[in-house]
């Protein structure tokens, strides 16, 4: 997904992830669009500090996908748990910031 294509998907109030469903990208409340690590709730800009390059690549960004399937038709939806980083049964990602 690009930029343009994450930033429509949350304004248009989808569910938006990166890399795997451990992590969800939102816009809060001043209008910066987030990635969050939901377990911790662990956060970075959806970009640099510039606004034009996104931190990560855009084809790790992904629409969540309905219960049903219907939600999202045709798009780049990952099967659960699929993503970089994930364990089986999409557990294993690591939280955004210092490890120890």
């Amino acid at each position: 997904m690009t930029l343009e294509d994450i930033k429509a998907a949350v304004d248009a109030g989808q569910t938006v992830h990166w890399a795997n469903t451990g992590y969800v990208v939102h816009k809060d409340r001043l209008g910066q669009y987030l990635i969050t690590y939901v377990l911790n709730g662990s956060c970075i800009g959806l970009t640099d500090r510039g606004g034009q390059r996104l931190n990560g690549e855009e084809a790790e960004f992904f629409l969540a996908r309905s219960e049903d399937g219907a939600e999202n038709p045709g798009s780049q939806s990952r099967p659960h748990g699929q993503g970089r980083g994930v364990a089986p049964g999409g557990a294993g990602a690591h939280p955004l910031g210092r490890q120890r």
